[in-house]
């Protein structure tokens, strides 16, 4: 089997890992953080979330022989980030952590769940990442204006590594934030040098306000923003898996690493392109290696996720919000598209957004359920009126 393994698939499965956990660590950071964890259960989340993927994507795709990648929910870790805590703190999160994990294994064991799950109008869950995601990408702009020398840094280091190759510009922009945080911040040695940082059990606690506001919106997240997408690219390049299996194995996963502060972990889709393109091998059958060799590289970056997480805490938060936003700019302007290419929901679209981007918390429920509820609402008065 090994035989099989290629430099191309390594290279690939090593750009997949770094690119999938250097443009998105912060954000799952800030979104833990933001409901309620302590910076040991952040830590403790992060690692368990890459090494669940890493070892979901290995599982799979020897399993399938197809390049089947996992991520976590980056999406998901956003909407965390403006959800807040809910009442309970971190156990009522890990809470509805676990109701997600056990959803998505319900949508890939019982097909209607799936059926309608795909059946919300996609131009009202765009329209809820969108603005859900908003935040965050203002995120760059307030950094200049709080402090310009080290925003516009990361700004002009992103905007022009994207010009030359846009899947190294938010990694760029990371590692020069790296630099600026070292240079000017004092930064905690004796956490640094910890590189592992030991996992923390976190017992769940049952909150109806969390798995409304927390569990529902993050499972129709992760489902519309991810594991649908990560399908779509998967096909795209001819590979054409049974669903139900991918979802059922990732919603695993997201239960054993809920009680260790992990929030989901799914079908990934732009790291998903770089294992299943042909630049992972000229012959499909043996690009599977490459999502291998990025689930062994997740599982690495996991153990040594202490270190990372000590860093983003005492570095400015608006600088790490700022790579965060910068590496979300690609979601929130593809959620835009979506919400409004159907010009018959673009009102509804319009109303899920305004809701979901308030920062609206309605009997302790945030405003995405409140956003995707009065859209839905919109596009049935809109679509009863037409009837008449």
């Amino acid at each position: 089997m090994l035989g099989a393994l290629s430099v191309p698939a390594v290279f690939a499965g090593l750009l997949a890992a770094f690119v999938g956990f250097a443009s998105s660590f912060a954000v799952v950071v800030k979104g833990l953080t933001a409901v309620g964890a302590s910076q040991a259960e952040a830590a403790s989340g992060l690692m368990a979330l890459s090494i669940a993927m890493g070892l979901a994507g290995i599982v799979l795709s020897l399993r399938t022989r197809m390049p089947i990648s996992v991520a976590w929910s980056t999406p998901g870790a956003a909407l965390l980030a403006t959800s807040g805590a809910s009442d309970g703190g971190f156990p009522a999160a890990v809470g509805a952590f676990l109701l997600t994990g056990a959803l998505i294994v319900l949508a890939g064991l019982w097909r209607p769940l799936g059926r309608w799950v795909a059946a919300i109008p996609a131009s009202l869950a765009n329209a809820m990442l969108a603005g859900v995601l908003l935040g965050l990408c203002l995120a760059p702009v307030k950094a200049v204006a709080a402090s310009p020398a080290h925003g516009m840094a990361i700004v002009l280091t992103w905007a022009i590594v994207w010009r030359l190759n846009r899947l190294y510009a938010v990694p760029a922009a990371v590692l020069v934030t790296i630099a600026l945080v070292a240079a000017t911040t004092p930064l905690p040695a004796a956490s640094l040098a910890a590189l592992w940082s030991p996992p923390v059990l976190v017992a769940p606690a049952w909150s109806p306000a969390a798995a409304v506001g927390i569990a529902l919106p993050l499972f129709i997240v992760t489902m519309a923003s991810q594991n649908l997408p990560g399908l779509a690219v998967l096909s795209a390049n001819h590979y054409r898996p049974e669903p139900g299996p991918l979802l059922h194995t990732t919603g695993a996963f997201t239960l054993a690493a809920a009680p260790l502060g992990g929030h989901a972990v799914n079908l990934a889709a732009i790291t998903a392109a770089l294992c299943a393109g042909p630049d992972a091998h000229p012959d499909p059958q043996r690009r599977y290696w490459a999502a291998v060799v990025a689930g062994a590289a997740y599982v690495l970056l996991g153990l040594l996720a202490g270190a990372a997480t000590a860093f983003i805490g005492a570095s400015p938060p608006i600088l790490i919000e700022a790579v965060a936003g910068l590496a979300l700019l690609g979601a929130f302007g593809a959620s835009i598209a979506g919400a409004v290419a159907e010009p018959s929901d673009r009102e509804a679209a319009v109303v899920t957004f305004v809701v979901s981007a308030s920062g609206l918390t309605f009997f302790g429920i945030g405003g995405a359920f409140w956003g995707l509820l009065a859209g839905g609402a919109m596009l049935a008065l809109t679509r009863w009126r037409k009837r008449q």
